[in-house]
């Protein structure tokens, strides 16, 4: 089986180096797993939610950065690319859900696009600097979804 990833934008704003947090060694880990993109089996959702928050953050015109060539890939081979896939999740009006696909949760509202994907697609969430996911853990159980922490620095607001 195919292993499949959803990026949080926090990877590709920190491979920029733009507005982040995130520390050279971060920097220099979300460089690496984005200049393998084109490698990597990604996940976007099909109704563009996860592009246009990649849109927010990213520039694609220009002298892109690595984080930006990354979000160019994806909306430029989003329907031609046999690595990327295109996945239907459901908006619903339910605050305490966000989308059909996920039970009630307290997660940030800007990620439940991110868990929703990964979770019709039973793919892992790629994150950076958001503590977020860590915090939450009985969720991401619940639904069986992977965050893979590339910088572990980071995970945790309240971590030593």
């Amino acid at each position: 089986m195919t292993t499949k990833f959803v990026i949080d934008t926090n990877v590709a704003i920190v491979a920029s180096g733009r507005d982040t947090h995130g520390s050279e060694k971060c920097q220099d880990t979300c460089k690496e797993l984005l200049g393998q993109c084109k490698k990597l089996h990604i996940v976007i959702d099909n109704i563009g939610l996860i592009l246009d928050e990649y849109a927010n953050k990213l520039n694609p015109s220009g002298k892109p950065t690595i984080g930006d060539a990354f979000f160019k890939y994806l909306k430029n081979y989003q329907y031609s690319s046999d690595k990327i896939q295109l996945v239907a999740i459901t908006p619903v009006n339910d605050e305490q859900r966000g989308f059909e696909e996920l039970p009630e949760n307290q997660l940030d509202k800007s990620d439940r696009k991110f868990l929703a994907t990964a979770f019709v697609a039973q793919a892992i969430i790629v994150n950076a600097t958001d503590s977020d996911w860590l915090e939450q853990k009985v969720l991401l159980e619940k639904l069986q979804i992977e965050v893979k922490q590339l910088c572990s620095e980071h995970s945790c607001k309240q971590c030593i």
